[in-house]
Formats: structure tokens, sequence, C-alpha cells
């Protein structure tokens, strides 16, 4: 049948015609498109969705409306979340590998079934972290009462045990304190005193129930730096001559003080119980009619340093002790406690063979 507007024959309304556009059916003039129209396909986009894969274990409608896909997936179901596995699953890390249980050591004597593994002792003394503290055990730097351990898995006594990294001992007594109290002038080195006058157990905490004592003395006019602790053992070696444990101590005496004095304050000076020596000196500052000496000397008799200086004719004017052995008073403020590091425990311990 001809059409009237071009002339042209139809060819028929199955719609088979020979052009390319028949075949995939053209839009109607009147704005709709034919049945067999295809809307051609757009090229993928990044981060659009693509087809819901499907789960293998036979996941119904009902599934996929109960495991939500969540967003940034790409709409997948998380076969994990009802113990399934796909196999196109790949290790995609960064994990850290577990770490081999290392067997406990029995042929070492230090080894004890019922004790705490070495390196997590160490850890709890605060050596370092227990990763570092197996690296110092195997790196040959660890002793255990004397002997060398050099395998992980050895466990040990927290109580008798004595352990040594590098040679220095660390603590592992939970139960024994150590404290630094910086003592101003006019208190007495006492914990308690029947006339009432001030003494150490003013300072310390009503609430520590631990029996603690001084190590050492100060007299009552002398202030700086006393140890206060539980560690019986500690506390003699600090005390006894043969360990020789050096004490620093500033001195501010009136000046001008003769040439010489300090060299025979080195040799040894005569008093009433015997010949006492200090074992440095030096002259740390000079204002006008004034003195401030740091003298060090590792000899614990009663009042030594006060009187050494007044057989020189220099008579102390002020005495501040800032040392004992490696402790340190540093900045702590007068009047005040503090617990000693675990640095200086283990120095203490280390400086009278401990």
């Amino acid at each position: 049948m001809a059409n009237r507007s071009t002339g042209r024959q139809n060819s028929g309304s199955n719609g088979a015609g020979k052009g390319p556009r028949s075949r995939q059916g053209k839009p109607s003039a009147r704005g709709g498109t034919s049945k067999d129209y295809q809307k051609p396909q757009r090229p993928g986009r990044p981060g659009a969705r693509g087809p819901q894969p499907e789960v293998k274990s036979g996941a119904n409608k009902s599934d996929k409306k109960k495991f939500k896909a969540r967003k940034g997936q790409s709409g997948k179901i998380f076969a994990r979340e009802r113990g399934e596995r796909r196999t196109s699953e790949q290790y995609s890390g960064p994990h850290r590998p577990r770490r081999p249980r290392a067997a406990p050591v029995d042929r070492l004597d230090v080894h004890d079934e019922h004790g705490i593994r070495l390196q997590k002792l160490m850890a709890q003394a605060g050596v370092a972290s227990r990763r570092v503290c197996e690296m110092m055990i195997t790196e040959g730097r660890v002793t255990v009462d004397g002997e060398l351990v050099v395998e992980l898995g050895v466990r040990v006594d927290p109580d008798h045990a004595v352990i040594q990294v590098d040679g220095v001992t660390i603590q592992t007594d939970e139960s024994k304190v150590y404290y630094a109290f910086n003592k101003p002038e006019g208190v007495l080195a006492t914990m308690e005193d029947p006339e009432g006058r001030p003494c150490i157990s003013d300072y310390l905490n009503p609430q520590r129930h631990e029996r603690i004592f001084h190590v050492g003395r100060l007299d009552v006019a002398t202030e700086g730096l006393l140890l206060l602790t539980n560690d019986g053992e500690l506390a003699n070696r600090l005390t006894h001559p043969s360990y020789e444990v050096p004490k620093k101590y500033l001195v501010q005496v009136r000046g001008p003080m003769e040439h010489g004095v300090g060299a025979e304050m080195k040799k040894g000076i005569r008093l009433e119980d015997g010949v006492a020596r200090v074992d440095d000196f030096k002259l740390v500052d000079s204002t006008p009619g004034h003195l401030l000496i740091e003298v060090t000397l590792h000899t614990g008799r009663n009042r030594i340093v006060r009187r050494l200086f007044e057989a020189v004719g220099h008579p102390v004017e002020k005495l501040v002790r800032t040392e004992m052995g490696p402790l340190r008073i540093g900045s702590q403020k007068q009047g005040t406690v503090r617990n000693l590091s675990k640095v200086e425990i283990s120095q203490l311990l280390t400086s009278v063979g401990m």
C-alpha cells in the first residue's frame, strides 16, 4: 500500500523491514516505542552497582531480606555471617603472624613449673614490653640467679628469683615499697616521737598500711634525701660501711676559706672517733661572706659532715643531702614523699650487689 506523504511502500505491520532500525523497532511518531525496541546499555561507571552475586548455599529471597547489603560492598550478601566462606575470598592482611609457643625448659635449674614466665615478669617490673623482653632473653642479656637464660618458656618464682638484665637487678617482689622523702629542717628523722615533735610519719599518707622505716639518719637541722622502705636487706647494705655507698651534700659555710682546705679534707682529718675524709670536694658558689660547697663521702658516722667542717674552722650554716648512691633528690619539693621508679629501684639494688 502506498504512503500518501512519501509515496513509499509500507513493509507491513509485522515490523520485518530490511533496514537496521526496523529490526530493533523505531520510536513511534506519537511518542511511544515499539514492542521490539531495546534500550541501549550505558557503559559501566565507577561505583555503579553490578548484578547481585548469588550465594551458593541455597539462599532464598528471605535470606536476601535478612542479610542486607552494606554500604560500599557492591550489594554483596555476607555469607560469612551465616558461617559460610566464599571460594573467591583471599587473604587481604595485613595481619601479624601468630607467634609460636615455646615449650618449658625443664633442664634449667632456675625453671619452676609453678612460676611466672620470665618475659611476663620482666614486663611487669617495667623493663620493657613483653615482645622486647623476649628479644632480650634470646640475645643473652638476662640472667636468673646468676644463670644465663637464652630460651623462651622459662618460668621463675618472683619471690625468690634474682633477675638481672645487662647486669642490673630488677625488683619483682610487689610486697616491697620504696619512697624518697625530702626532709625539711626541724623534722626528726624518726617515725614516732614521744614528745610530739614533727617526725617522718607526719608526712606519710595515713591510708598506707605497710610498715616502713627510714634508711640512715639526718639530724634535726639537716635537710634533704631520706629513703623509706620495708626492704630490710637493702637498708642493711646501704648503711653498712663495707658497701661504701656514696652520699653527696651541699654545705653552706662562712667565707672566705683558706687555700688547701679541700685537699686537707680529702687527705683525712683526725676526729674524736678516728680519721675521717671526704671523697670529693668542690666549690659550687661564692658570695660575700658565704661559700657553697659540694662534698661526697661514703662514711656514715654521726654528724660527720658538720664535725669535719668544724675541725677546719668553718662551722656549717646549712646542710642538705642531695644524693645517696644512685638516688637523687632532684627537683622534689621539701616535705613531699614520692614513689621510686622501677629504674631507680633497680639501680639501688645493683649498687649494693642485690
